[in-house]
């Protein structure tokens, strides 16, 4: 720690000689042309702007150089800064104001004075830092702000592609700026030329000018704001691409474990926000920066007392601000959660309607609803309360600074140490002044709070999927054999309970395999790994002899199909949910998969055919019609393992044996069902009962019946009533 403190203590001293020496020979080079002498307001306020610009260039010269500041770094470069000006100061409030040689006074002059001010201000800062370190709750707070920094510099980074309308946003930013801050300095010269001897020829001039830098400044604006939106929108499109794409390929425990309100506010709110927040915050940024500067530079031109007094006003509402800021984002934070709860306690009664209607409880609940709108209510009463009170104190502090300004403006006009136009162009200006200086105290810190919704999107842009698609292998014939060997599991949300143990099971090609056994027991398990939507924690699956994660992601799935108990089907016509995820896929191939699956014939019947919509999720269908799309699905891709996961629990007599019409078409395939129903599980060559993640048995309907075993036993909870056997 120390030989850090060390080392950064000895590159501050090193950064600050560069500047320091500079100042030196600039001194060196007055003192040569005589004496200069000023009054004593003036020198002390000369001073202490030097002191500032010289941290202002130190700062900026070490952000270049290490990227970051310490904090002891920080505190050097304020000691080293203002001690020169402080001691000054002191020594005229105590002694006078002697008139002294500028730079004498520095200690500039003498060597050895600027050695120990510099050595000084080392130890100080040395000192601080090992006698006062930061408290965990600093710590926690810089690194907060660290990593809000780096997160901005990420968001900047994606905004490559956009530099273009950057750059050109920047230049028409700089052209409106520039303009809109002479548009004041010239209403003073026409206040002044019809103040005083009348001239046709420099009243147009002044007049046209205005006009001028009035029109480039409107034009410009709207340049600026046009290719800042252009940037805007170009970055949104490609962040959500660009995480759109991340979320697809994470593993299936990921979206059981998020909310899909979570996962779907990052994608179409977050990434809007992140890219607005950065690019409008930037834009502020800039645009009160060179206002600011340019402001300064002609108020001072006008009258430097004047801007002096102006900006004893900065720090006064910058205290207040930052009270205000405070209660308010408190109070802020408590409406929004109690909104939650009241918005949670509306959607619990409209849910929940038909309970609050059978036990007689509307009123109950319509008096709890009033009691959290209350609730919030009473809240925001007390957030637009401080906001009152901030405004209203912040109004009477411009007040009183205005009313200071205009009396020491009449004095100085008495006195002819300025016009009548440049008083009110001070005032111009003035009262745009004080906002931009606020808005540049808090932009940076409003600027790094605004990349916090890029924290979650970025938490998502960088996270690896736990189940690897690294495989490689695509082998032009695939028989189909898979063997379970030794399987342990646990989902990644109850990893403390073993869902399957030792689980070993072969499925041969052209047969039939039935997997049975109360629920729970580890079926939906078996499917859900061999489709790859997670990894065993023990054991492997072996494809061909092969393990299943050796395979290409996408050659894997085009082999393995797998039609659930609820399929899913998109908006859009019959032929793109059969073809779904097949480019180029023709009709012909689309209606042979469909007269596999016995869908072809309800299909043609429908006045559209199979551009016929579906409806969301296939609403527009019926369960049968759904069930039998789905298998054209996984047939049309010709898989080698078909799995059916509870196809037929729900559906009628004659959807059923349509599907086992449909079973029936793949001869050579793996095909592997989890059932209820008698019917489907007697045609099975090979029925396996999985009970608390293990293979309690196995064989054929009549094989097991034959044993009386546990098969026979749990007949009545395997089969439904009316396919219970005898």
């Amino acid at each position: 720690m120390t030989k850090m403190m060390l080392r950064t203590c000895a590159l501050a001293m090193a950064v600050g000689l560069c500047i320091d020496i500079t100042t030196l020979a600039f001194g060196a080079s007055i003192s040569k042309t005589g004496p200069r002498t000023f009054d004593a307001f003036g020198n002390v306020v000369r001073l202490w702007v030097v002191a500032g610009i010289r941290l202002v260039l130190l700062l900026g010269l070490t952000l270049l150089t290490l990227g970051s500041i310490k904090p002891v770094f920080k505190r050097w470069l304020a000691v080293h800064c203002f001690l020169a000006p402080v001691y000054e100061t002191g020594r005229r409030m105590l002694y006078g104001s002697s008139p002294e040689r500028v730079y004498g006074s520095l200690g500039l002059g003498s060597p050895s004075l600027w050695l120990l001010c510099t050595a000084a201000a080392a130890a100080a800062a040395l000192f601080w830092e090992t006698t006062f370190p930061d408290s965990n709750g600093e710590s926690n707070g810089k690194q907060k702000t660290q990593k809000a920094r780096v997160l901005f510099m990420r968001v900047l980074y994606f905004y490559r592609p956009d530099t273009l309308l950057l750059v050109g946003a920047f230049i028409f930013l700089s052209l409106a700026v520039l303009c809109e801050m002479f548009i004041p300095f010239y209403t003073g010269k026409v206040i002044d030329i019809l103040g005083t001897q009348y001239k046709w020829n420099n009243f147009l001039t002044a007049i046209i000018l205005m006009g001028l830098y009035s029109l480039g400044s409107s034009f410009s604006a709207g340049c600026r704001g046009g290719l800042f939106m252009c940037a805007i929108n170009s970055f949104t499109c490609r962040m959500k691409v660009e995480l759109f794409g991340a979320l697809v390929k994470q593993e299936i425990g990921f979206f059981e474990t998020m909310k899909t309100g979570d996962i779907t506010s990052r994608l179409s709110t977050d990434t809007t926000l992140m890219g607005r927040a950065v690019a409008l915050n930037v834009n502020v940024l800039l645009r009160t920066l060179i206002k600011t500067v340019g402001m300064l530079s002609l108020m001072m031109s006008l009258s430097w007392k004047l801007t002096l007094l102006m900006l004893m006003e900065t720090p006064i509402t910058g205290l207040l601000q930052s009270v205000h800021d405070n209660y308010y984002q408190r109070l802020s934070k408590e409406v929004q959660d109690s909104m939650a709860r009241a918005n949670e306690a509306a959607g619990e009664t409209v849910g929940g309607i038909r309970t609050v209607r059978s036990f007689k409880t509307e009123q109950h609940e319509a008096g709890r609803y009033n009691d959290r709108l209350m609730d919030t209510h009473n809240l925001k009463t007390r957030r637009d309360t401080v906001r009152a009170v901030y405004l209203l104190l912040r109004r009477l502090t411009a007040v009183v600074m205005q009313v200071a300004m205009l009396y020491y403006g009449r004095l100085f006009i008495q006195r002819g140490q300025m016009s009548t136009g440049n008083l009110v162009s001070f005032i111009l200006y003035q009262s745009d002044l004080a906002d931009n200086i606020r808005t540049l105290i808090y932009i940076f810190g409003d600027m790094l709070n605004s990349v916090g919704a890029a924290g979650k999107v970025f938490e998502y842009l960088d996270r690896e999927p736990q189940v690897s698609t690294k495989g490689t292998l695509q082998p032009e014939t695939l028989t189909g054999h898979v063997h379970f060997n030794n399987l342990s599991f646990s989902y990644p949300t109850r990893q403390e309970r073993k869902v399957l143990q030792g689980f070993s099971l072969e499925l041969r090609p052209g047969q039939l395999t039935a997997l049975v056994g109360p629920s729970g027991g580890g079926k939906s398990t078996c499917v859900s790994l061999l489709e790859r939507f997670y990894q065993p924690q023990q054991g492997e699956i072996l494809l061909d002899g092969l393990p299943l994660q050796s395979y290409q992601h996408h050659y894997l799935h085009r082999k393995i199909a797998m039609v659930g108990q609820e399929p899913v089907l998109f908006s859009g016509s019959i032929k793109d949910n059969i073809a779904y995820g097949l480019a180029d896929c023709s009709l012909e191939r689309v209606q042979e998969a469909a007269r596999r699956a016995n869908a072809h014939s309800f299909i043609s019947q429908l006045e559209k055919g199979y551009d016929t919509d579906v409806g969301e999720r296939g609403g527009q269908l019926s369960g049968g019609e759904k069930q039998r799309i789905a298998i054209a699905r996984a047939l049309i891709r010709e898989p080698q393992v078909l799995i059916l996961d509870e196809v037929t629990s729900a559906l009628d007599t004659e959807s059923e044996h349509m599907v086992q019409e449909a079973l029936a078409s793949c001869p050579s395939q793996t095909l592997l069902v989890i059932a209820h129903r008698l019917k489907t599980i007697e045609r099975a060559d090979q029925i396996i009962l999985i009970d608390q993640g293990t293979v309690q048995e196995q064989g054929t309907h009549q094989e097991l019946m034959d044993r009386k075993g546990s098969y026979y036993k749990l007949k009545e909870r395997l089969f439904t009533e009316d396919d219970a056997p005898h």
